[in-house]
């Protein structure tokens, strides 16, 4: 990645964002995961209830005709595309094509579709994955594209890179607006906890639940702890990413944090603590343990005016909740 420019971009932040009028027609692309169903309840917690919503059985998104037609019968007016194929660093190794086949061909799908039929303004959600590997911390946005990526989840990023700089490229040539959220470590209701294919907080609170109810002993976690990771709660990123859809405007992405961070081995013990878990912690170090620190540069959505509220323990107690009164996610 190295030799890969960062062009400057003629950014439209000179535009004054238009907020959306509660009758909008809006379509959330992916409604029924983790994040497209807590931008449904931000949405119709603030009274747009215009919305347009569509399954995987009803739409593919990653074939481009069922996509057009979509867009040119609906017509939205507004789009929020948190739609993609996600998973730990063991789904990502192991379907690394398929992570970047499947979340270009629908996010090129959907932001073509919503460009060609004239949609208003289009938000696009990425991951703080997309950042170099060994970028300065905390990340800031302008660091995208200046080095090597992590390896273990290149695929998906190449792909969610690829989304940022289409909206970034169509608002240059064609004047759009159409922006992009760059969320960091996300959680919630509706989270996978797949035994392989979730990412590290929904893999730990079943781990910990099923050795809990098991009476383990020990619990093995992977790598050594140290990696520092940061956490936001879902419906605080739902929350900004309707902020930014009424309050800004421009071709650079916005992370989305809390500006926060611990180490995987203090986020450990705090699942256990709130699973109940008080068996002990062994560490695999034959494992590997990611990119070494993932903090996000959160001062751009600070200075436009939002802050996170859920705090980590108060956000894992809600997330156990619903693991366990969610049987259909705890069996992903």
């Amino acid at each position: 990645m190295n030799n890969i420019t960062n062009i400057a971009t003629k950014d439209n932040s000179s535009k004054s964002a238009t907020p959306m009028s509660k009758d909008a027609k809006i379509y959330v692309a992916g409604h029924r995961g983790m994040v497209g169903s807590a931008i449904v309840r931000e949405l119709q917690r603030q009274g747009y209830n215009n919305l347009v919503l569509r399954t995987h059985a009803e739409l593919d998104l990653t074939r481009q005709e069922p996509v057009e037609e979509f867009f040119e019968l609906e017509k939205p007016e507004y789009v929020f595309m948190p739609a993609g194929k996600v998973g730990g660093i063991v789904a990502n190794e192991k379907h690394i094509a398929d992570f970047l086949y499947e979340n270009m061909m629908m996010e090129m799908n959907v932001i073509h579709s919503a460009w060609k039929s004239g949609v208003k303004k289009l938000e696009f959600l990425g991951s703080s994955c997309i950042y170099p590997k060994f970028a300065p911390q905390p990340m800031p946005e302008s660091c995208l594209l200046t080095s090597a990526l992590e390896p273990t989840n290149e695929g998906y990023a190449l792909a969610k890179i690829s989304g940022l700089k289409y909206c970034e490229y169509l608002n240059r040539q064609y004047n759009m607006d159409y922006i992009s959220v760059m969320p960091t470590n996300l959680y919630g209701p509706n989270d996978n906890y797949h035994p392989e294919h979730s990412h590290v907080l929904p893999a730990l609170i079943r781990r910990f639940h099923e050795a809990k109810e098991a009476g383990a002993e020990s619990v093995a976690c992977w790598g050594d702890g140290s990696p520092l990771r940061e956490f936001l709660y879902v419906d605080d990123l739902a929350n900004l990413c309707v902020f930014l859809m009424n309050n800004y405007s421009g071709s650079e992405t916005v992370n989305a944090g809390t500006g926060k961070e611990l180490t995987i081995k203090a986020l450990t013990e705090l699942v256990a603590k709130v699973v109940g878990y008080e068996g002990e912690i062994l560490w695999d170090t034959s494992r590997p343990n990611g990119t070494p620190r993932k903090l996000l540069d959160v001062s751009k959505a600070t200075s436009l005016g939002w802050i996170y509220k859920t705090e980590l323990e108060d956000g894992i107690k809600l997330s156990y909740s619903d693991f366990l009164t969610n049987p259909m996610r705890a069996e992903r």
